[in-house]
């Protein structure tokens, strides 16, 4: 790629971040054969990222959420602690609702499938670059309903994914600098908000709907 190609100012110019090579070289191919793209750079985790990103300041960048070392929102979210006015498109195999929430959070301005046609790709990725948000309807539906409902705290979220990694209340409480009446407390307030009746089954739609993970 040479330097009129990165810097075409007709062009929008893309840095791609995922980890899987296959993934990465196919949307390279597929998108580098669109008429007004330009890949500028790839990055197979989101540390690689950030450093493209300050490199060659591009117009989008197209992310992979789930990636080694730094994920995608973590890395967009540091991309626009630097750069305001940076326009990310995130790129997931699901649509968790945690994850659409994280994200736009992080200030992504779309969502993409990893299933979806090659025309939604590219719809999202002229919109972001025109400052425009998009998002697929089935994420917009997810999105919708968790806005509706309750909403969890930070320190829920962090009791919650104590409680993935399989702590005990005295475990959660210590960790947490907290009373176990607090701990108690707020566990069953995740309780009601994710409709589970016990913890096992608060953890597993916690994990299902990408509220908490596993390291």
């Amino acid at each position: 790629m040479n330097a009129d190609q990165i810097h075409n100012p007709t062009s929008i110019r893309i840095l791609l971040a995922d980890d899987h090579t296959v993934m990465r070289q196919g949307l390279r191919e597929l998108l580098g054969r669109q008429a007004g793209l330009t890949i500028v750079g790839e990055a197979s985790n989101g540390h690689e990222a950030v450093e493209l990103y300050r490199d060659y300041l591009p117009d989008v960048v197209l992310t992979d959420v789930e990636m080694p070392l730094m994920d995608g929102i973590t890395a967009l979210a540091a991309i626009r602690a630097e750069y305001p006015d940076a326009r990310g498109l995130l790129l997931t195999m699901h649509a968790r609702e945690g994850d659409i929430l994280r994200g736009m959070r992080a200030g992504a301005m779309g969502y993409v499938l990893k299933d979806a046609p090659l025309e939604t790709l590219l719809e999202a990725i002229h919109a972001v670059s025109a400052g425009r948000h998009w998002v697929a309807p089935v994420v917009g539906a997810k999105l919708a309903v968790r806005m509706a409902g309750a909403e969890l705290t930070a320190r829920e979220q962090d009791v919650l994914q104590q409680l993935a990694k399989g702590k005990s209340n005295q475990e959660i409480a210590a960790g947490l600098t907290m009373s176990e009446g607090t701990v108690k407390f707020h566990i069953n307030h995740l309780l009601h908000k994710l409709g589970a009746a016990d913890r096992t089954q608060a953890v597993l739609t916690a994990l299902k709907r990408g509220f908490a993970y596993l390291d």
